[in-house]
């Protein structure tokens, strides 16, 4: 049963689950900063105050995320998603860029699921949250930064700011490591690590998700 609570634990669990406040939340999917805050929930009168069904929707477009998880989020369940890795205490899963495009190892939110993982002893796990994970970069594509071979610490779900680091998978199923230049509501703009291959535009409804590169084996 739905109820004023609820809804609002809701919109909190989802700004945690991507590392942000309310109002960094009410911030990121366009709305004003202050949409969220505490202090908005409740009427001077004492009634209380439903977020629209707007800024809902607005929130969930920013974030990459469904109703059905925002549901999960509402019925009390864990923002980590059934399925996902526990958290790890000394190796963490490992897939290959080919293999992370072809479907079937993430669910909608990034984090890794299902099977068919390798894994990977990674020295700094322990501190990690639940969910990171390594991809093998295969191919060319991303030197001088990243050559064929290495390995990339993925973190779903964290914030990322401008100049970070990130792996972006589109919901046609292509997976590529860029560096972030902008991100708004509608759209994001990325650009290459190399300088042969060409800068990527693309709106927001064309992401399936995007993780921070939080670390690098080179």
């Amino acid at each position: 049963m739905l109820s004023h609570d609820k809804i609002w634990a809701a919109i909190d669990r989802l700004a945690e689950r991507h590392q942000l406040t309310p109002s960094g939340l009410a911030r990121r999917a366009g709305l004003d900063p202050t949409s969220f805050n505490k202090s908005k929930r409740i009427a001077s009168d004492g009634r209380m105050r439903w977020p629209s069904t707007e800024s809902i929707s607005k929130v969930l477009d920013a974030t990459g995320s469904s109703i059905d998880q925002f549901m999960s989020y509402i019925q009390g369940e864990s923002s980590v998603p059934n399925g996902s890795f526990p958290p790890q205490t000394g190796s963490i899963p490992l897939l290959g860029f080919a293999q992370a495009g072809a479907g079937g190892f993430f669910d909608d939110g990034g984090f890794p699921a299902g099977q068919g993982w390798d894994l990977v002893e990674f020295p700094a796990a322990p501190g990690l949250k639940s969910g990171v994970y390594a991809l093998e970069v295969q191919g060319d594509s991303m030197k001088p930064l990243y050559r064929d071979g290495d390995v990339l610490i993925v973190e779903p779900g964290a914030q990322v700011r401008r100049g970070d680091r990130v792996v972006v998978k589109t919901r046609e199923g292509e997976v590529m490591a860029k560096v972030l230049a902008r991100q708004s509501a509608k759209a994001i703009e990325l650009v290459s690590l190399n300088p042969e291959h060409p800068n990527r535009n693309l709106d927001m409804t064309d992401v399936e998700w995007i993780a921070r590169i939080i670390w690098a084996s080179q």
